[in-house]
């Protein structure tokens, strides 16, 4: 197991690196809205001469994701690229690629009943009756108190007709109107449980960090840091993809590793063996 150092400031270590992948909810968002200090550490960190991505597994689109920054006043000019599941995941149902292609057209929401814009222009068919789809799509619960037994008769009809279960990201766990609530991966889970077949498309999977990465062309992964909140999905990323990781401990798991401005290594850890997932730094929020 690697050791994982603690960190009050980001500029303590930012010298060792040439490019940041830096994950939206968690790290700049605290609820519903942005952290100022967060977005003032990116905005030196841009200053000091480093590349930053933006890469979450939010189930918005790239344009509304950019649009909320934007009326946040987050400058644009910081980012190499913007990398959204939901903008991923529309590709793909566009260009009805390997297991998309043999979806079929008529589509059921399960949960919230807002696609995120991922099925905006395509030729899907949203049905109000499971029975007449050809799978289910998740982006999002209808309320915060949803748990896995709210959709379990839902989930078990769909897995009965066998119906694929598609979803943007691979979050068990995310924000809703500023409370930690279940993310969609959490009922993927659960399908897959119930023998159903599972398409989920976000961190960590190593083709969606790769395809983040392409847009610095940084050749040596010894010099890029992932800056995520995540132990599942943003720090297994950077692990997959040999880079190096800051956890953000006042993020997702900010329950079980506390809210001390100086993070708790001991308790990083186990939850490093918990997940398999290993930073190698852990910083309360993400601050210059």
């Amino acid at each position: 197991m690697k050791m994982i150092k603690p960190i009050v400031n980001i500029l303590k270590i930012i010298d060792n690196y040439n490019a940041v992948v830096v994950g939206f909810s968690g790290v700049l968002t605290e609820g519903d809205g942005l952290k100022s200090e967060a977005v003032s550490a990116l905005i030196n960190i841009k200053k000091a001469g480093k590349k930053v991505i933006l890469l979450s597994n939010t189930p918005q689109r790239v344009k509304t994701l950019a649009m909320i920054l934007h009326q946040n006043k987050v400058p644009l000019s910081l980012f190499e690229s913007i990398v959204t599941a939901g903008e991923m995941l529309h590709y793909h149902l566009k260009n009805k690629e390997g297991n998309f292609g043999a979806l079929g057209k008529k589509c059921y929401l399960l949960g919230s009943k807002d696609d995120k814009g991922i099925l905006f222009g395509l030729d899907y068919e949203v049905v109000d009756d499971i029975s007449k789809a050809d799978f289910i799509l998740m982006t999002d619960v209808a309320n915060i108190t949803d748990t896995v037994e709210t959709y379990q008769p839902e989930l078990e009809y769909a897995a009965s007709l066998n119906l694929p279960f598609v979803c943007a990201g691979n979050d068990t766990s995310t924000y809703k109107n500023g409370k930690i609530c279940l993310a969609p991966a959490a009922f993927a889970e659960q399908y897959a449980i119930l023998g159903g077949n599972i398409i989920t498309l976000g961190k960590p999977n190593i083709l969606v960090m790769n395809y983040a990465l392409e847009s610095i062309e940084e050749e040596d992964k010894s010099k890029v840091l992932l800056i995520g909140d995540n132990m599942s999905t943003d720090i297994k990323g950077a692990n997959l993809a040999n880079i190096q990781a800051c956890l953000v401990s006042k993020g997702i798991h900010m329950t079980y590793l506390g809210e001390g401005y100086i993070p708790d290594v001991a308790k990083t850890r186990e939850l490093s063996k918990n997940f398999d997932a290993y930073p190698d730094y852990v910083i309360s929020n993400l601050r210059w």
